[in-house]
């Protein structure tokens, strides 16, 4: 009996490029059982994984794809390991992978200035690492559902905030949309996103041009109040325009914790489907035109091949 989840796609030729030479139109199908094609420019063959996630793995794709999909929704490791009977090291080395990959697509696909941002949720929170404690600062477009970019250093200062400001203006698909960007009560959130979200004043004149925020820029910060360890009531205030919370446990590394946060992250873009959107937050921003499956998002050549032949 063959799952679905188990057969293998067919072969596509017109979606390769050629890792050899770079050639795109000229590739065929060389071995369907090797899974392999030719490239009819350089006259060299190559396997349908080179230069992806599923190069130089001795599992079947279907295997890899089952466990990836498992992590991105939260199944732990340990439970991985219990049921499959996979070295822990195995997994953990596909999970890094696959969070790198998963960093470069959202580097690529939504940060490269096609969003429409509407309203921006901005906010971090600290988590255990071995040896200390790490932060997670994350962006989210609020209207598409669209997690926008996140980061993960060792301590909360200026520069991660200006870091993660710098990623939310590349996604920006123009200076003259309406933003409003909610954040908590860090007093950085401000000053990095005047300092991110401008345009430049050409006079002519020597020296540095003026640094003009976006015209229809608005920052609200949303303050929480506690008596003790219970929340007694948030207030919102504007600093422009006219208008720290803890994790659930123990992980590893800062490492292990970036290849969860951007696996997760683009697997929710682009393969769940939000109930109140009716598709993915990725289709929802008019990023890709269907929903992406879990093995079509690791199929994902990056950065050589043009993403309009995946999409």
């Amino acid at each position: 009996m063959t799952l679905k989840f188990m057969e293998q796609t067919p072969l596509k030729p017109e979606l390769m490029t050629c890792p050899h030479c770079g050639e795109e139109k000229r590739i065929g199908v060389h071995s369907h059982q090797e899974r392999r094609y030719i490239c009819h420019r350089c006259g060299r063959t190559f396997s349908e994984t080179k230069g992806r996630v599923f190069f130089g793995l001795h599992y079947p794709i279907w295997v890899v794809v089952l466990m990836l999909t498992l992590l991105a929704y939260g199944c732990p490791v340990a439970a991985i390991v219990a049921a499959f009977f996979i070295d822990e090291r195995t997994v953990l080395a596909w999970l890094h992978k696959a969070g790198q990959h998963g960093k470069v697509v959202q580097d690529q696909v939504v940060c490269n200035g096609q969003v429409e941002l509407g309203q921006v949720q901005a906010d971090e929170l600290w988590v255990k690492v071995q040896g200390g404690k790490v932060w997670i600062a994350t962006a989210m477009s609020v209207f598409s559902r669209l997690f926008l970019w996140g980061e993960v250093p060792p301590k909360r200062d200026k520069s991660l905030i200006k870091r993660l400001m710098g990623k939310v203006r590349e996604a920006a698909s123009s200076v003259t949309q309406a933003v409003l960007i909610a954040v908590d009560g860090f007093a950085a959130y401000p000053k990095a996103a005047l300092q991110t979200f401008y345009t430049k004043l050409y006079t002519g004149r020597p020296g540095r041009p003026r640094h003009l925020p976006w015209p229809d820029l608005h920052i609200v910060p949303v303050l929480k109040h506690y008596s003790g360890r219970k929340l007694k009531s948030i207030s919102r205030r504007l600093v422009y325009g006219s208008l720290a919370r803890r994790t659930r446990g123990l992980a590893r590394t800062a490492q292990r914790l970036e290849d969860d946060l951007f696996w997760c992250g683009v697997v929710y873009n682009f393969c769940a489907i939000h109930t109140s959107l009716g598709s993915t937050p990725a289709v929802a921003a008019g990023l890709i035109d269907h929903v992406w499956s879990v093995k079509e998002l690791l199929r994902l050549r990056l950065p050589n091949q043009p993403l309009h032949a995946i999409v």
